[in-house]
């Protein structure tokens, strides 16, 4: 079958079912390309507090124009006119996170591409916003990987090859009715992100006023009914929490499917689990049955109310980023690899109110200065018993606190998912509307 005769969308709007199948082109039919200036022609000497931007692969990975580390005097961006931007330009990243495309704004800031950069020119009686989106699908994406080269970091092969890539382009009234309804719906993820972004600035302001800094007794901020109750108290960590033995079960030694004992990874704590930790809310892996867990001892089973801290990391902003447990289930769960276990001596700390302790901005520069290394940091339960940690003898007011910043995650959470639900959206309907390129 002829390949033009199959380029018909799954999904196409009424007014243009009765319309002609979409053509294949190469991308050079529908874009002028110019890859950035090679040979030294931006070294840093060059470069002036003031003049004419410098667009950098950053802004095609994050479509940011806000800012500009780079700029160049006049003279040289006239001798580098060729690979100056305009509105509408397409830029392409062509190293490390390769393939990612944003298009220069209506307002923008005059100025060159560097090496790490592809500028594509749309042609007339083609749609900007269509072909960045066409660029951007599943297989067009695959396709532009295929063709590059590299390990690790991928670098483009050749100009010309990208330029052979083919497009599937149906008329131009039907480019801009695709390119508004995607465009529209990108308006509205964005309006969800920034909303996320405005809840999460909201929880940072309240982490900074409901928890003293260093050198106060009390915090900037307490809710009204605790406004004349007595400073906080202040004392090392080791005082009110004793640590317990870990085990050091590798990810292969569990499984998400059979077990009878759960195990958390310092793994999961860095990426996916929550400050407050509800095991019927998050999906943890089980210890191999093959793995033999008598050696654990009774004490090393979490309880409600013990902390776990990431004891190793690569970053310094994670190291000893901990969550608590708050919801067992009647289910057995033990701390694992790279993990350090805490439990109170006494109760002096409500349910939740310790992981967002641990979260808050004073506490978090202690454990990042007592960690240690170089590539990947440290941090042991002798060090993290020495840092000095606050909080209210009423546990109302802990609880206060800690409900007041459970219900704002609470808010957060649904706000991302809205956010992926979008997203997952858009994947679909960029399916449906794009159609499948024959080999």
């Amino acid at each position: 079958m002829n390949k033009e005769n199959t380029l018909i969308p799954e999904l196409r709007f009424p007014e243009f079912e009765n319309e002609d199948t979409w053509k294949a082109k190469p991308l050079e039919e529908i874009c002028t390309l110019v890859r950035g200036p090679f040979g030294g022609a931006l070294k840093k000497e060059i470069f002036v507090d003031e003049g004419f931007a410098v667009y950098e692969q950053s802004h095609a990975i994050y479509g940011d124009f806000s800012s500009f580390r780079y700029r160049i005097n006049e003279e040289k961006y006239k001798e580098l006119k060729r690979f100056s931007v305009k509105s509408g330009d397409l830029i392409m990243s062509c190293s490390g996170t390769m393939g990612k495309f944003a298009m220069i704004p209506k307002y923008y800031e005059q100025g060159v591409i560097n090496q790490a950069l592809l500028k594509l020119t749309v042609k007339k009686n083609y749609d900007n916003f269509f072909v960045k989106i066409s660029l951007e699908t599943e297989e067009n994406q695959n396709k532009l990987l295929s063709q590059s080269a590299g390990g690790a970091i991928k670098n483009v092969v050749a100009v010309s090859q990208i330029r052979e890539l083919e497009l599937a382009m149906p008329s131009l009234l039907e480019q801009q009715k695709i390119a508004n309804s995607i465009f529209s719906l990108d308006e509205v993820i964005e309006a969800h992100i920034q909303r996320l972004d405005l809840l999460n600035d909201h929880k940072k302001g309240l982490m900074q006023n409901l928890f003293p800094q260093k050198g106060e007794k009390k915090p900037k901020q307490r809710f009204l009914k605790f406004e004349n109750d007595e400073e906080w108290i202040q004392t090392s960590l080791g005082k009110v929490y004793k640590f317990y033995v870990t085990n050091s079960f590798s990810r292969d030694n569990l499984n998400y499917e059979t077990g009878s004992v759960k195990n958390i990874h310092y793994g999961d704590i860095h990426m996916k689990y929550p400050t407050l930790f509800d095991i019927t809310n998050e999906d943890v892996p089980f210890i191999n049955e093959d793995v033999s867990i008598d050696k654990i001892k009774e004490d090393s089973y979490c309880v409600e109310g013990d902390v776990i801290f990431a004891d190793a990391s690569e970053d310094l902003n994670d190291i000893g980023k901990s969550i608590e447990i708050v919801n067992l289930n009647g289910e057995k769960i033990v701390s694992g690899l790279h993990t350090l276990l805490a439990r109170q001596k006494k109760s002096q700390l409500a349910i939740g109110f310790g992981g967002y302790l641990f979260k808050s901005a004073w506490i978090r520069k202690q454990i990042q200065r007592e960690s240690q290394g170089a590539k990947v940091l440290g941090i042991s339960a002798t060090r993290i018993s020495e840092i000095l940690i606050a909080f209210p003898k009423n546990k109302k007011e802990q609880q206060k606190i800690a409900s007041c910043l459970s219900a704002l995650d609470e808010l957060i959470t649904l706000q991302t998912k809205k956010i992926d639900q979008l997203r997952l959206h858009k994947k679909g309907l960029m399916q449906s509307l794009f159609p499948k390129m024959n080999d």
